[in-house]
């Protein structure tokens, strides 16, 4: 399955570059669609997940918000297959009049002790990576270990080639002491992270439930004395939008007490923009395997 999946992101990028961008445009939002109406593991675990976020929504509404879910998730791939031989200088240009809140950024990195910004899974990262690139240079950021080694590798050229340093998750010994040394050089450490991949993140308030997130945003920000920020990312219907939150304060405050306010700055912009909140794995403690919870015990 594994292979299959190589072969499928390797498909994808070949596909992009072949067609049209409308045409390309028009097959992945059938597949998006496709993949509602068939309702496999993915898009249930979404549905759940988006039932939490609009509580409110009826069945046809929690239906419609699904197939724009996975419609985004599409548009997501779309662009990330695209990226590579796009105008890098036309979309950073249409990027720079979709920022909200930049003056928080330039106050960090003015400070000259790192900046930590959190993200989670939402709109499109690695274009708000492509313009940090351009404006600020390069930054650091970990990447889960996929399987098979070839396509963690396709992921791994994909990202370094937008100017991105890429630290793994697992196989090369821990990953904290580059990211240390990266904020304590002055530098930028960006770190997706509505997900608990290690098992041992903080218990967090999330849309009325027990969610897990990593705590490690905090922890580097609170022994380096680096700025931590959030930023939200969406899709609008001809671009982006991208938010800087004013920084979250560790000072005085424990780890769990800094990540349960960045898990409060992702549900600002994840309430705004349900649909463009790519999760469709399980987060809620509620819905967690029982072996997964007690590998976290």
């Amino acid at each position: 399955m594994s292979r299959l999946a190589d072969l499928g992101y390797a498909a994808g990028w070949r596909f992009v570059h072949a067609v049209p961008q409308g045409l390309a445009a028009m097959a992945f939002r059938a597949g998006a669609d496709l993949a509602a109406r068939r309702d496999g593991p993915g898009a249930r675990q979404l549905r759940r997940n988006l039932a939490r976020v609009v509580p409110e929504a009826t069945p046809a509404g929690l239906d419609a918000l699904v197939r724009d879910g996975l419609r985004s998730y599409a548009r997501y791939w779309q662009e990330t297959f695209m990226l590579p031989s796009a105008d890098h200088g036309a979309l950073l240009d249409r990027l720079d009049g979709a920022m909200e809140g930049i003056e928080h950024l330039d106050a960090a990195l003015a400070c000259g002790r790192g900046v930590v910004v959190a993200l989670p899974h939402s709109g499109n990262w690695d274009l708000a990576g492509l313009w940090f690139v351009r404006h600020h240079g390069v930054f650091s950021t970990v990447v889960e270990r996929l399987r098979p080694e070839a396509l963690y590798q396709r992921f791994v050229d994909y990202r370094v080639s937008l100017g991105f340093d890429l630290v793994p998750l697992t196989g090369a010994g821990s990953p904290t002491p580059r990211l240390l040394g990266r904020l304590r050089a002055g530098g930028v450490v960006c770190l997706l992270a509505d997900r608990d991949l290690s098992g041992a993140g903080a218990t967090v308030e999330f849309f009325g439930g027990a969610a897990r997130m990593p705590l490690g945003p905090a922890r580097l920000a609170a022994a380096t004395g680096a700025t931590l920020l959030v930023i939200g990312c969406w899709f609008t219907p001809d671009g982006w939008g991208i938010r800087f939150h004013p920084p979250v304060g560790v000072r005085g405050r424990s780890a769990a007490e800094a990540t349960q306010a960045v898990a409060d700055c992702f549900a600002t912009d994840i309430a705004a923009h349900p649909q463009d909140w790519h999760m469709l794995q399980p987060l809620w403690i509620d819905d967690l395997p029982v072996a997964q919870l007690r590998d976290a015990g």
